[in-house]
């Protein structure tokens, strides 16, 4: 925080000195053109809600810089160790223009150049900014999904560049989505990754947001500027885009939703499947028992296995990292470490000839599916306080139809019967 107000105050007394350069010499040259890069999503997870640069361009010298702030690398000593603990060093760098381009065409994505109409003093202030934030001692920092990435670096940019105008115009704005809705907007394509991704966030995320809080997103960020409007040092009334330019539109690639999609009907349909398929492998056990129980038994150790992990994800991610945006999480409350133990469980009852000890390790089966139901019906009856609200449908009505069949169906019983018969 205090490397970002020392940047910013930076900025702040360049812009001034600028001025009175100015002032004092009468005509500052127009040098530079100033535009903010919008790019569009690309393949790989950490690409999906798109990416932003600052481009200069120099007449003088007739080269074009690319202004990056989300440069990390897999290399990084402990990166993997870092970014499982929610401590993600990121960095920002400038590169030739159309070199960066080049590479984002080949990768197929979108590109939408928006030129920024500023005075030449408050051009050439925010290249000063941007040359100081590249070096060495100033480049890097920790990156947060939602409150200091790639775009709110430019956002904060624009805003001292317009005096504050900018974050007057839309700090207090109500926007139109939470967070949780504008991260799903671009995962719809991938229905695992969006049903983890929501798995594993929080309800701090679910709470009304601003407009310029949506600026987390680099297409907000375009979508806000390509209407806005300050007022220059000289009192004058200036849109603060002159121009917009598509370089590139990719091809086939998924759009990104402008209204995120009601997911839990389909999750419920798919849990209502899925409790089904236990149904009817308990009614197998009537007639062929072993098969019948193994199916049972089987299918509940895959369920605890998946869910164990992913639950242990959220366990580890939730009381142990800085990824805050996974903290205070209702999920935890049924879907946790503790489902592991379906694993085991499960294997015994398919394979063990002992009668009772697969009998022990049904009940215990049984009794946690059991608590997985209340679990969840817990974490439903405390989204009725506004402190407990998450938006964690899609978990609920994927689990709770097979808990509910899990813990009522008396498999051990009929087990013991089909085995005596």
């Amino acid at each position: 925080m205090n490397d970002r107000f020392l940047l910013s105050l930076l900025l702040l007394l360049t812009l001034g000195a600028a001025r009175l350069d100015a002032q004092t010499d009468a005509v500052v040259p127009d040098r530079f053109t100033l535009k903010i890069a919008v790019m569009g999503p690309g393949d790989e997870l950490y690409f999906w809600w798109g990416h932003i640069a600052l481009i200069i361009e120099d007449h003088s010298t007739g080269t074009s810089r690319f202004y990056d702030y989300g440069i990390f690398s897999f290399e990084n000593e402990h990166f993997y160790t870092n970014f499982a603990f929610g401590r993600l060093l990121y960095s920002c760098g400038a590169s030739p223009a159309e070199q960066s381009f080049r590479t984002y065409i080949a990768t197929n994505r979108d590109i939408t150049l928006y030129t920024l109409d500023l005075s030449p003093a408050t051009e050439e202030a925010v290249r000063r900014f941007a040359e100081n934030n590249i070096l060495p001692e100033n480049r890097d920092y920790y990156y947060h999904h939602f409150k200091d990435n790639c775009a709110t670096r430019i956002r904060d940019i624009i805003d001292l560049a317009t005096e504050g105008q900018f974050k007057a115009r839309f700090g207090d704005a109500p926007g139109r989505y939470t967070l949780r809705q504008h991260v799903r907007r671009h995962t719809w394509f991938s229905p695992f990754m969006d049903w983890a991704l929501n798995f594993l966030m929080g309800q701090d995320i679910d709470t009304p947001i601003t407009v310029w809080q949506e600026m987390f997103l680099p297409s907000e960020i375009g979508l806000r500027i390509s209407d806005f409007s300050y007022t220059d040092d000289t009192g004058v009334e200036r849109p603060l885009v002159s121009s917009v330019e598509v370089l590139n539109r990719a091809q086939n690639r998924p759009v990104v939703l402008d209204v995120p999609r009601r997911q839990w009907p389909y999750e419920l349909v798919v849990g209502i499947l899925l409790a089904t398929m236990l149904v009817c492998f308990d009614r197998i056990i009537a007639k062929r028992p072993l098969l019948g129980r193994r199916l049972l038994a089987l299918t509940q150790s895959a369920m605890g296995l998946f869910f164990g992990l992913m639950g242990s994800i959220l366990f580890f991610m939730t009381f142990f990292t800085n990824h805050d945006y996974t903290w205070h999480n209702s999920n935890v409350l049924f879907i946790n470490p503790l489902l592991l133990a379906a694993v085991p469980l499960g294997i015994i009852v398919a394979t063990n000839k002992r009668v009772m000890k697969r009998w022990l390790a049904e009940q215990f089966l049984q009794a946690l599916w059991t608590y997985v139901l209340f679990g969840g019906l817990l974490s439903m009856l405390i989204k009725l306080s506004p402190n407990f609200y998450q938006q964690n449908q899609v978990t609920q009505a994927l689990v709770l139809p097979c808990a509910l069949v899990l813990s009522y169906i008396p498999s051990w019983a009929r087990s013991l019967v089909a085995i005596r018969k």
